[in-house]
């Protein structure tokens, strides 16, 4: 596999729906991770990036190294 490729493939982007699909929470659950006042804020969510002026995505890989921590956390 090339170095670009793999680039690509590290740094692919979700948008708000593919990360509901992923993850199975919902859009007021996502948020209120990410929020630092929210009393559900979790600080190992990953963080949105801002794409444009009205539109924000994550990283696929952050996802889901997020999602297999909470699959590691869950069977201890």
């Amino acid at each position: 596999m090339s170095a670009l490729h793999e680039t690509n493939q590290q740094y692919k982007i979700l948008r708000l729906k593919q990360v509901i699909d992923l993850t199975g929470l919902s859009r007021s659950t996502i948020y209120d991770l990410l929020n630092a006042k929210s009393t559900r804020h979790d600080s190992t969510f990953p963080k949105s990036i801002k794409l444009t002026e009205c539109s924000v995505g994550w990283v696929e890989r952050e996802v889901h190294e997020w999602i297999e921590s909470r699959v590691a956390k869950s069977r201890v």
